[in-house]
């Protein structure tokens, strides 16, 4: 790779923990916290937040000492490449690409969303019903314009997004605080009953969420290579960012559930906002700012999984296993500008499912996601048997109990998508999404393997890797 077509080494302390903090606290936390506690109750939610979080801590300690001694665009695609070879780095990051592309579908359908909120009455021109649910012209234009906002600044560089991700979470961090201050205070404990619902069902069903709503501290291995500071600083703001949500999320349901009763939980179609209103005495401009908070969550989240999204397309593109244009890098802003613009038709075409897509992508996504960290963990086992020597700036102590943890998790967390469980991804929506995604993978490899030969996708990874070695 020439010159010309290296990745900009521009991102400081401020910009990585804004681009993680920022995409893993993302919209969910506004939109679908009633569900997580009508689903589980007050504490089974609370719990299940504790029991997915700390998956995603043990994992993320494993990506920490990955991340720090491989700093190379793609992250995953590098160390299960390194690891366990060829087919398995591409169906580690293909995994992790289905995650990142839900969440920025997922937030394309929840901009509309949140402006039912603001502008009631504002959906118009019904086009077609989608599950139950009306589609109309001016709520999918919503989705379709804001997409095409994110990808234009996405394209014009990381550093420009960054920049725009800092001020959007200050403002996310100023009004969850006021949430959660207001609400624990102005709460009571009586409306947090029952604290347990639907009792293991509901546990399990808002475990399988969670891993959609932490992921984005990945996002800082996918940009690696952009991360202007130490190696063993990489590992450390990557857990620093990932107890920071696990913290977020809990407090804002303890707050939740303070203030508002099950009853009312039920009848709200924001809870947070109403949550936020009701704490300061039904206020609706502190329901709106509540809002806004939101928006700029959404916005947060969808820049920061189009730069990790992108990033493992162009990984996977530089190796020969995808078609090469898509690793080609913006000849002036030096962003992989065609596997943004791919990720931007996927983000458009969202609104047109409909709101009902929003539960789809979470639980579809998020069998993506576990799968990539359940590969990601196996490869942290394997290097540390195969690569004793290899230089580990953020060393985890305990040799591979880490990983050994952090793979029994997620792959006990998989198991939670499977037919059969209470859990289990909805028949024919969600599975027609994971299935769309695994043939479409395995046509482009095989194209692109017999287009571009495994030997080039060998020695451009050893190349890589030597680099950083």
């Amino acid at each position: 790779m020439n010159n010309d077509q290296k990745l900009l080494k521009i991102l400081g302390n401020k910009d990585v923990l804004t681009l993680a903090f920022g995409a893993m606290i993302g919209w969910g936390w506004v939109v679908t916290t009633g569900l997580w506690i009508t689903e589980a109750g007050s504490l089974g939610a609370i719990l299940a937040f504790a029991i997915g979080g700390t998956m995603v801590i043990f994992v993320g300690l494993t990506y920490a000492e990955l991340a720090s001694a491989l700093p190379l665009a793609g992250g995953e695609h590098v160390y299960s490449y390194k690891a366990m070879g060829r087919l398995a780095s591409f169906i580690t990051t293909w995994a992790i690409i289905l995650g990142y592309i839900s969440v920025v579908a997922f937030e394309a359908v929840a901009l509309p969303t949140v402006f039912e909120y603001l502008f009631s009455g504002y959906s118009q021109g019904h086009l077609y019903t989608i599950a139950g649910w009306d589609v109309t012209a001016t709520w999918a234009g919503v989705g379709i314009l804001g997409s095409l906002l994110i990808t234009w600044i996405n394209y014009r560089g990381i550093k420009f997004s960054t920049s725009i991700m800092f001020i959007l979470t200050l403002l996310i961090i100023i009004a969850g605080l006021i949430l959660i201050t207001g609400s624990s205070v102005g709460g009571n404990a009586q409306n947090m009953t029952p604290l347990f619902e639907k009792g293991i069902a509901g546990l399990l069903t808002v475990i399988i969420m969670t891993p959609f709503m932490f992921v984005g501290f990945d996002v800082i291995p996918q940009a690696a290579e952009e991360i202007n500071l130490p190696q063993r600083r990489i590992g450390q703001l990557l857990i620093f960012s990932v107890l920071l949500a696990v913290v977020w999320y809990i407090a804002i349901i303890f707050g939740v559930s303070r203030i508002l009763s099950p009853t009312e939980i039920s009848q709200s179609n924001l809870v947070t906002a109403d949550a936020m209103a009701k704490a300061f005495g039904n206020s609706q401009l502190m329901g709106n700012i509540l809002v806004l908070g939101g928006i700029g969550g959404i916005l947060t989240s969808w820049i920061g999984f189009y730069v990790g999204g992108s990033r493992a397309i162009y990984a996977l593109a530089n190796a020969g296993m995808l078609p090469k244009g898509l690793g080609e890098l913006h000849p002036k802003y030096k962003t992989p500008h065609k596997a943004i613009l791919l990720i931007g038709l996927f983000s458009t075409a969202a609104p047109l499912l409909g709101r009902p897509a929003l539960v789809w992508l979470v639980d579809a996504g998020g069998l993506g996601l576990v799968v990539a960290w359940f590969m990601v963990a196996i490869s942290f086992i394997i290097l540390r048997k195969k690569a004793p020597d290899m230089k580990r700036p953020f060393k985890l102590p305990g040799g591979t109990t880490i990983g050994w943890i952090a793979a029994f998790m997620a792959f006990g967390i998989s198991l939670l998508y499977m037919p059969g469980m209470p859990s289990a991804l909805v028949w024919p929506y969600e599975w027609a999404i994971v299935g769309f995604w695994v043939i479409l993978g395995a046509i482009l490899y095989k194209l692109s393997m017999a287009k571009y030969g495994k030997k080039y996708a060998d020695e451009h990874m050893k190349k890589e890797i030597d680099r950083v070695a």
